[in-house]
């Protein structure tokens, strides 16, 4: 995906920010699945489990379709690869800190 983009990333991370979308994304893992199946688990009404929705959709997360009157929900392709680029990107100092220290502690051992 190369670089995301900045407001991307913050509807991304924005979308994920809040558990019952996590939720719902968990839920999509597993495959497709309709409005009414991801509403199941929650005790909120069915608009608000579709604003829910929309975030996710807004943010690229997820796509929908409408067959009839059943709208299905499915991850997008590449959903979280700008999010999951950016953690990469904020982990590799870290990685190459501790790298060194077991370098380190490993010639401590040899000596």
């Amino acid at each position: 995906m190369g670089k995301c983009l900045p407001e991307r990333l913050d509807r991304t991370f924005h979308a994920l920010a809040d558990a019952t979308r996590r939720a719902m994304v968990e839920r999509l893992v597993l495959g497709p699945a309709s409005v009414s199946q991801l509403a199941e688990p929650f005790d909120f009404a069915l608009p608000t489990i579709v604003k829910h929705l929309r975030v996710l959709e807004d943010a690229g997360i997820i796509a929908s379709h409408k067959a009839g009157r059943v709208r299905t929900y499915q991850l997008a392709v590449d959903a979280m690869a700008g999010a999951t680029e950016w953690i990469a990107r904020q982990r590799m100092p870290h990685e190459r800190a501790l790298d060194r220290l077991g370098g380190l502690l490993a010639e401590n051992d040899a000596e």
